[in-house]
Formats: C-alpha cells, structure tokens, sequence
C-alpha cells in the first residue's frame, strides 16, 4: 500500500517560498521602522524650529525704546542695534521680562543674539547697563543654521537691512523702532524660513 506525503523537491520549494516570503516581511518590517525614525526626527525638529521662531518674535514684539550705555559706560547704544560692526547679529531692550520671585532688577531686559558654529544663541544680561564684569546668560536656541538675517521697517515703510537706518543719529535714531522686523533663518536641512513680526515701533 502507497503512503502519500510530500517528496523532498516539494519541501525544498515550500522552504524557499517561505524563505523568500520572510525576507520580503522583515524588508518591510524594516522600512516602517525607518519611516518611522525619520518622522520623529522631523517632529522633533519642528518643535526645535517653532520653539527658536516663538522666542524671537517674543522678544521683537516688545522692543522699548531704551538706550543702554557700553561696557566702559561712556557710549550709549540705541535701543535696537543690528549692524555688521556688532559682535551680535542683533542686540536690543525688551520688555515683559517676568520677575514672579520679586528679584530686585527691572523689568526691561538686554537681548542679543549671535550665529557660533551653526547654532543660534540667545543672551541676556541681567543689568541693563552693564559693565566689563558684567557676564550674559546665554542659551542655545537652534542648531544646524547657515545664516540668519534681520530686515527692519521704518516709518517711510522702507526696509532696511541696518539699524538704527545709515545716515540717521541722535537721541531720535537711538531710541527709534521700526514697525516691523523680518527674520529669516537659513537651515542646513530645511532651507529659509521667513517670518515678519510686527514691533510696535
């Protein structure tokens, strides 16, 4: 009497079949993953982004007309100072800066921010008018930028790429605001990224 059963060409073929049907999963198996380690990535550099974009404009929106004297004290610098002699890309007086521990330093504060090896910090002094001892707190806000760029609109709405604008000087021009600023940040993965914040001036 014959016994059916599978030969051994049958299970070879099954084996291979199953084989190839395993590679193909796992392959898949692995490109979700992938995917999904590139969307978290993405998610957290979005929150990176929005975070740096909503501080900036936190701090635009409230600049005051507020001169601060230098380091030696014997020069006034305006209120918003965005020029190529600076060691900052922009320096300004802020408002709005909360003292919910009643700490005895003013409400005002002294904001600059500089581009070292492609990361964006901001600072802050905690005097306005500070002095050769006087140290900024500084904190890393953005990594990965190229470059980033201040516009200023004055009151003839003209964009301007400095400020106070060449040409103007005085108490006028050091405590003068624009109307708006532009900043537009250069990202190495994400390219320019422009935003307009209306300043009050």
């Amino acid at each position: 009497m014959r016994e059916d059963g599978f030969t051994l060409l049958e299970l070879l073929v099954a084996t291979a079949i199953f084989a190839i049907v395993g590679i193909m999963a796992f392959g898949g198996f692995n490109a979700v993953l992938a995917q999904r380690d590139r969307t978290m990535e993405n998610l957290e550099r979005l929150k990176d982004v929005q975070f740096a974009m909503r501080i900036l404009a936190q701090d635009l929106v409230q600049i005051v007309p507020r001169p601060v004297r230098d380091e030696l004290g014997n020069q006034e610098q305006p209120a918003l100072r965005a020029d190529e002699s600076n060691e900052h890309v922009i320096e300004f007086t802020r408002a709005g800066w909360t003292n919910p521990a009643a700490l005895p330093r003013p409400t005002l504060q002294r904001v600059a921010y500089r581009l070292e090896e492609e990361t964006l910090i901001r600072e802050y002094w905690p005097v306005l008018d500070r002095t050769l001892s006087s140290v900024p707190v500084e904190m890393e806000l953005l990594e990965d930028v190229e470059a980033i760029e201040f516009r200023f609109l004055d009151v003839q709405r003209e964009w301007q790429t400095e400020w106070p604008p060449l040409g103007a000087a005085g108490p006028v021009a050091s405590r003068a605001r624009p109307l708006a600023v532009e900043v537009a940040v250069e990202l190495l993965d994400w390219g320019r990224i422009t935003r307009r914040i209306e300043s009050g001036g």
